[in-house]
């Protein structure tokens, strides 16, 4: 039967007709989805224009408005009839009361929910600007029958009304979203979601036309339209499956729902509503930072123009990394950037804004999506630090992740992520679908990145350790497979790479084992000795398991569970003992470093050497075309005659410069014999932040300036920081600072780690001359966003430090870095 002879049907038959052929048109199984919503509506219109009308003969100025879902033609098989009796006040209201009960008891006898009123435009608008629910659906009103000129005054009378109190009203209704969400969740992440009520649902799907209909901005609209129209099939086939006018997509209904939408199971399901979800939900939060951009802006530029004489002032624009800035209180590309030459640039423009606290722009995203090239494999080491910077900034790394995953950045970048992008965990423990618990794992970590030597493996792994997820059988023996390739291809060496696959495969041993076995019996303990192999990998590998069951949910990590792994992990650490770290011997300085000594004892001033470093290619990997060498940074070397206050002046003359330090180290230099004097080297790489490289002439004469006192570098660094204003940024864990144990038996090695800022180096470098102790060497390694540093002192007589001493100095340090 067509719709044309359904409709007739339920216009000859009333009630019992409409009935008929409502439930006709739902079993049609060759129609579903909008089709069968359009019909559904038509249907019901016909059918209640034929009540109106059979009611009304003898009325004037009265019409039939249906508003709300089932004004926007959203007729599910359960749903409710928002319907408005409009008339403009002639008419008896005795008639119009009868006329009424004439539409609204038909649809009560069906066993249909019905929300109703009767107004007239006056009282419509009035009740729509004391109810912000009222209002929403009056946007969508639509007319159906009786007076086509008073439904469309009224229509055309809120429409006007919500733009003119736009200011106002729709702060109250993204308020109103985030009370919605805050009771309900996020619908991408739930096992048994709201489809309607649920933050990224129907609701907001339905906020988001508002905000478009205020004229005052508009949401992303592609693949806005497909993501309503998933939710709104769900929904049709979760009424049907039950029977009943629900939203809530219960575990029991799951897969009785996927047969209905002929889908392969529950998880299928699952994923299709999460990924709409996802749309809906960056769409409302980019909608949401457009509206209170365009807000206070209203807000500001009168003042701004009373001020500036008229005129519209162009936008402030603050540089965070090269080819990128702070505009607006977004993250946004710098005009001189050309994402199709730089394949690092999504990274460092994700890391920039994740360090900075700052969303990306909808428009810098799209613009690298759209030029993105690949990167080379190996990755470049820039590209490296900046995906460890972005997994270390924390919670901000979350909104900035899911803004590159709307684009296809992240599965561009990690094809291996397409995997497990929005693939539900039936678990009752886990609170978050694997790709965000992998996220939330690395937000978790980067708690943590003070506890261990190597922060940015422990990122890394926190991002891989469930990639195995996405694949058959065991998914810690699968993503050790996955973490290898993954590992190799951003650009770690063998040693780190064997790290990773060994952290990912085992990341459960701790948490497993603590809970499951005797700890007393020796070979429980030598079990996990064998597995994790080293000093090292244990540290990393209990951060993991903290981090993990973190990130999981609350049920996963309790008191009892952490003292069990900490004893564990002591348990191991003994049993691993016999591996005491030794120290390093120094390497034969080469013919160039000799060079610069001699030429520094002869000029008894510091001699300076810059060297340009580029990324090798990777061996049977295809050719970078001809053009300039991706830079890694340059290669500094500093000889200068011992004497005291060396590692800070270097340090802060490089930082006064902008000069990154991505890695150091400082030694004493053993000279041929015969040649008299003492000389330290200083072996860095450095790079700028944005810019160019400073000449090294004005970086020697700047550095005499430092060492003979007449330099006030910390002035100059606080006068730059008092220059800038201040981001809200993240809040980093607090430096902490630790006495290595048995370390070198010449020196006592005393470990930092810090938060990576300019100036650290400098701070660092005055800490130990204030406490009058000699640094023999030191090893400085910056790790994505963490400073990892290690610094082997002396006393005055060249021993180490006594044990209390030791402490005093770190406890000095650890205060002095956290001010």
């Amino acid at each position: 039967m067509t719709s044309t002879d359904m409709r007739a049907e339920a216009e000859d038959s009333g009630p019992s007709g409409y009935a008929a052929a409502r439930l006709r048109l739902l079993q049609e199984g060759a129609r579903s989805g909008p089709p069968r919503r359009t019909a559904l509506a038509g249907l019901t219109d016909d059918w209640l224009s034929g009540l109106f009308d059979a009611g009304a003969e003898k009325l004037r100025g009265v019409s039939l408005v249906a508003v709300g879902g089932y004004g926007r033609g959203e007729l599910s098989p359960r749903s409710d009839l928002d319907l408005l009796l409009l008339h403009d006040g002639s008419a008896d209201s005795g008639a119009v009361a009868a006329l009424a009960d004439r539409i609204w008891y038909p649809v009560w006898d069906l066993g249909l929910d019905l929300d109703h009123s009767v107004r007239t435009p006056a009282e419509a608008r009035r009740t729509a600007g004391e109810d912000l629910k009222v209002q929403l659906g009056l946007l969508d009103a639509r007319h159906l029958a009786g007076d086509l000129g008073l439904t469309a005054g009224l229509r055309t009378a809120v429409l006007a009304d919500w733009r003119n109190q736009a200011p106002k009203r729709l702060p109250e209704l993204q308020e109103l979203c985030a009370a919605r969400a805050e009771r309900q969740g996020e619908l991408q992440y739930l096992l048994e979601p709201d489809l309607k009520e649920a933050r990224g649902g129907l609701r907001d799907a339905t906020a988001l036309r508002a905000v478009a209909a205020s004229w005052l901005a508009d949401a992303p609209r592609e693949g806005l339209a497909d993501a309503r129209r998933r939710l709104l099939d769900v929904r049709d086939a979760l009424h049907l499956a039950t029977g009943r006018a629900t939203d809530r997509l219960a575990l029991q209904e799951q897969d009785q729902v996927a047969a209905e939408l002929g889908l392969l199971d529950a998880d299928t399901l699952l994923r299709q509503v999460y990924e709409a979800a996802r749309v809906i939900s960056y769409a409302s939060d980019v909608t949401w930072r457009e509206v209170a951009r365009v807000l206070r802006s209203r807000a500001v530029r009168p003042r701004l123009r009373a001020m500036l004489g008229g005129g519209k002032p162009a936008p402030e624009r603050s540089p965070l990394a090269e080819g990128v800035v702070e505009q607006d209180g977004e993250v946004v590309l710098a005009r001189a950037a050309r994402p199709d030459r730089d394949p690092v640039l999504p990274l460092r423009a994700a890391a920039a804004a994740a360090q900075a606290g700052l969303p990306l722009s909808l428009h810098a995203v799209r613009r690298m999506a759209a030029a993105a090239r690949p990167l080379p494999t190996p990755w470049p080491a820039e590209a490296r630090q900046q995906l460890v910077t972005l997994l270390g900034s924390g919670p901000s790394t979350i909104e900035v992740w899911e803004a590159l995953e709307a684009e296809g950045l992240i599965t561009g970048l990690l094809p291996d992520w397409a995997r497990v992008r929005c693939r539900p965990q039936r678990n009752a423990v886990h609170i978050w679908t694997v790709d965000r618990h992998l996220i939330e794992t690395a937000v978790r970590a980067a708690e943590f990145t003070r506890r261990v030597h190597r922060p940015d493996l422990l990122l890394v792994a926190a991002l891989l350790h469930d990639i195995g997820k996405g694949w058959p059988g065991d998914h810690s023996v699968a993503g050790e497979t996955i973490a290898r390739d993954v590992a190799a291809r951003v650009g770690f060496d063998r040693t780190e790479v064997a790290t990773l696959a060994t952290l990912v495969r085992h990341h459960l041993l701790l948490v497993e084992t603590a809970t499951r076995r005797d700890l007393e019996d020796p070979a429980t303990v030598r079990l996990v000795a064998e597995a994790v192999g080293s000093q090292g990998t244990l540290e990393l590998l209990h951060a993991l398991t903290e981090a993990d069951a973190l990130a999981t949910g609350p049920a996963a990590w309790s008191s009892w569970r952490a003292s069990l792994v900490a004893d564990l992990v002591k348990r191991v650490s003994a049993a691993l003992a016999g591996d005491d770290p030794e120290e390093p011997e120094a390497a034969a300085p080469t013919a160039e470093q000799e060079r610069l000594a001699i030429e520094a004892l002869r000029t008894g001033g510091p001699v300076l050497a810059l060297r340009a470093q580029a990324e090798p290619p990777a061996v049977g990997s295809e050719a970078e075309p001809p053009g300039e060498p991706e830079p890694l940074g340059v290669e500094l070397l500093v000889a200068v005659p011992d004497q005291k206050g060396v590692l800070p002046a270097v340090a802060g003359v490089l930082a006064v410069h902008r000069l990154t330090v991505r890695t150091a180290e400082l030694r004493a230099l053993e000279l041929p014999d015969g040649v008299p004097g003492s000389v330290l080297l200083l072996d860095w790489r450095v790079a700028a932040e944005y810019g160019s490289l400073p000449q090294a002439a004005r970086l020697r004469a700047d550095l005499v300036r430092a060492l003979d006192g007449s330099l006030d570098i910390a002035g100059r660094l606080a006068e730059r920081d008092a220059a800038y204003p201040r981001r809200r940024g993240i809040v980093a864990p607090p430096a902490r600072v630790t006495v290595a144990p048995a370390a070198s038996r010449l020196a006592t090695v005393i470990e930092v780690r810090a938060h990576d800022a300019p100036g650290l180096l400098h701070r660092i470098g005055r800490a130990l001359e204030h406490a009058q102790v000699r640094v023999r060497s030191a090893h400085v390694s910056t790790l994505g966003a963490n400073a990892v540093d290690a610094f082997y002192v002396t006393g005055p007589e060249g021993d180490p430090l006594p044990g209390q001493q030791a402490a005093t100095l770190a406890r000095a340090l650890e205060d002095t870095l956290r001010e």
